[in-house]
């Protein structure tokens, strides 16, 4: 079966930048997603259609279709009090939270007297990426699935200890 959108597919991926492996999930889960609907990076979303069941491919992704261009202008400076009882280092990334409340991803750029330098930039931006990929399964998404999105395998489960009777001392009520 080639991928068509709408499917729930499962994919075995290593992702290079370069000749360094930069990610990977091999002999790990699979990544699980509905096709089509732009859970994945575009490029590679591109890259797979028509793939069937078992069939492997090396994929390359150009920054416009993977993370985007390098945004030199996406870098800011900032009191390194700000920082206060974390160890600094160049290249080490922090998560805080954006202007919308939600997470943001940063990279430190430059270590001065009383500033640090913060890069906005996802880490691959303006790289070139080498995906190679085993589809491992394509199937059809349910109703469901359908309509939420959301893979069967990726659904987060709501029992928690509500489920198993925990009470209130798991903050069931």
């Amino acid at each position: 079966m080639a991928i068509e959108a709408n499917q729930i597919v499962s994919l075995e991926y290593e992702v290079r930048d370069g000749d360094k492996v930069v990610d990977s999930n091999v002999g790990g889960a699979p990544l699980v997603f509905m096709y089509g609907k732009g859970q994945i990076i575009p490029g590679l979303e591109a890259g797979i259609e028509k793939m069937e069941i078992g069939e492997k491919a090396d994929i390359l992704v150009k920054p416009a279709d993977a993370y985007g261009e390098y945004n030199a202008d996406a870098t800011q400076e900032v009191p390194a009090d700000q920082f206060a009882g974390i160890d600094l280092e160049v290249g080490m990334t922090l998560y805080g939270q954006g202007e919308d409340g939600g997470t943001v991803q940063v990279t430190v750029k430059e270590i001065k007297e009383d500033t640090v330098v913060i890069d906005f930039n996802h880490p691959l931006a303006g790289k070139d990426l080498m995906f190679t990929v085993t589809v491992n399964n394509v199937r059809e998404a349910t109703a469901e699935e359908a309509m939420t999105g959301v893979p069967a395998e990726n659904k987060q489960e709501d029992d928690g200890c509500c489920g198993t009777g925990g009470g209130s001392g798991c903050g069931c009520h």
